[in-house]
């Protein structure tokens, strides 16, 4: 059988979240072939299938955009949701 899956991660150290860091994996039987790192801006492939895919993704602006904005409208919103309730708590 074939398995697909599909984690994105936010990731951060500093308090004021400046150092928020989005991390979009798709994966194929537990490989990652294609990867957005928001850090890096843009899809990179890892496997043949995965370099093909990151081309189609980088030259769609639309998807790129989207992507990038997760930062913003995901990370970042839902680490200040979860750092009042959690961290800020004495």
């Amino acid at each position: 059988g074939y398995f697909y899956s599909r984690w994105t991660k936010c990731i951060h150290s500093s308090r004021d979240l400046s150092d928020m860091v989005y991390i979009d994996n798709y994966i194929f039987n537990k490989d990652v072939y294609i990867q957005f790192n928001s850090t890096v801006g843009e899809y990179v492939g890892y496997t043949k299938h995965g370099v093909y895919n990151a081309e189609l993704q980088n030259n769609n602006t639309g998807q790129l955009q989207s992507e990038r904005a997760q930062v913003e409208r995901y990370c970042k919103h839902n680490a200040k949701i979860r750092q009042a309730a959690i961290a800020d708590k004495s």
